[in-house]
C-alpha cells in the first residue's frame, strides 16, 4: 500500500469519527421534541330513549375454562358485532361460571343488556370482584356454547350513557 493511501484512509476514519462524535454529542444535550397526547377517544352521549349501539360498547372478556383462547374468540365474535373489545384475558376473579357470567352491579344497565342478549347461554349475573377499566365485564366457562346468530346490536337506553368511542389519529 502506498502512503497516500494510508493517509487517505486515516484522514476519512478520522473524519467519520468527528462527525459521529459531534452528532452523538447533539442528541445526547438536544431536548425532547415531545407533542401533547392527542385524545385517544370522543365522549359520545346517548340519552334517554335513544338506541344505545354496540359500537359504543366496550366488552373485556376473561377465560375460566379449560379452553385455550377461548377469551380471544369470544371477543373477536362480539367485535365482529360491532362492539368494541377491551382486556382480554384468563380469569382470576372468585367467579368461575359453567357456561357464561357478567360481572355487574347492575344487570338492568343497557350496556349489559345488550351485551347479555348476544349469548345462546343464560347469562348469570354476579357482583364485580375484579377492576377493569369501563365497559362489561364478561367471564366464559367451560360449558360456553356461543352467541346467538341474529343478536340484537342495538338497545333502546332506559338512561342516559356516556361512551368513550376511540379515536385514530390521522396522519
Amino acid at each position: 500500500m502506498s502512503r497516500a493511501y494510508r493517509v487517505l484512509t486515516l484522514v476519512v476514519a478520522a473524519g467519520i469519527f468527528a462527525f459521529g462524535g459531534i452528532t452523538g454529542f447533539r442528541l445526547l444535550t438536544s431536548s425532547a421534541d415531545t407533542v401533547d397526547a392527542a385524545p385517544t377517544c370522543t365522549n359520545k352521549t346517548v340519552k334517554k330513549g335513544e338506541k344505545l349501539d354496540s359500537n359504543l360498547v366496550t366488552v373485556n372478556v376473561f377465560n375460566s375454562s379449560t379452553r385455550s383462547g377461548l377469551a380471544n374468540r369470544v371477543t373477536i365474535n362480539l367485535q365482529t358485532n360491532g362492539f368494541l373489545g377491551g382486556v382480554i384475558g384468563n380469569n382470576e376473579s372468585a367467579t368461575k361460571p359453567s357456561r357464561v357470567a357478567i360481572l355487574t352491579d347492575d344487570p338492568r344497565d343497557p350496556r349489559v343488556r345488550l351485551v347479555a342478549s348476544q349469548f345462546k347461554d343464560k347469562v348469570a349475573y354476579r357482583k364485580p370482584d375484579v377492576t377493569v377499566d369501563g365497559g362489561v365485564v364478561v367471564i366464559v366457562g367451560d360449558d360456553y356454547a356461543g352467541l346467538r346468530k341474529k343478536a340484537p346490536t342495538r338497545i333502546t337506553s332506559d338512561r342516559e350513557i356516556t361512551a368513550c368511542v376511540p379515536t385514530t389519529p390521522l396522519p
